[in-house]
């Protein structure tokens, strides 16, 4: 009884992700995980805030967070660039000065990637 409820939450979300243009928001993840895992939606949106916050906090304070199988977030610093003229497709052109700023990647885990 347990199992055709959840099928039936799971296809729902992947027909509200359909609708979407193919993209799962946040609703529709809390829905599938909901239906995987016995939980309440409300619990299981709780969950995904829940992982966001933590993921944010230690990307913030470490500058790299891994979601074991899925993806690693990683930040890099990018230096400050000098204001001054540039060769760029054989035309001089003036480029302005940029300061240094953080950047914030996300790469797919080699497991992930073996699953393609």
């Amino acid at each position: 009884m347990k199992a055709m409820k959840a099928m039936k939450a799971m296809k729902a979300a992947a027909m509200k992700a359909k609708k979407s243009g193919g993209i799962m928001g946040k609703g529709a993840l809390a829905d599938a995980i909901a239906a995987s895992c016995e939980l309440t939606r409300k619990q299981a949106s709780a969950s995904v805030d829940s992982l966001a916050r933590i993921a944010t906090e230690q990307v913030k304070s470490n500058g790299i967070f891994t979601i074991p199988g899925l993806v690693r977030i990683k930040t890099r610093r990018k230096p400050a660039t000098k204001a001054g003229k540039r060769e760029m497709f054989g035309k001089t052109v003036i480029v302005k000065a940029k300061p240094a700023k953080t950047v914030v990647k996300a790469f797919a885990v080699k497991a992930m990637k073996d699953n393609f």
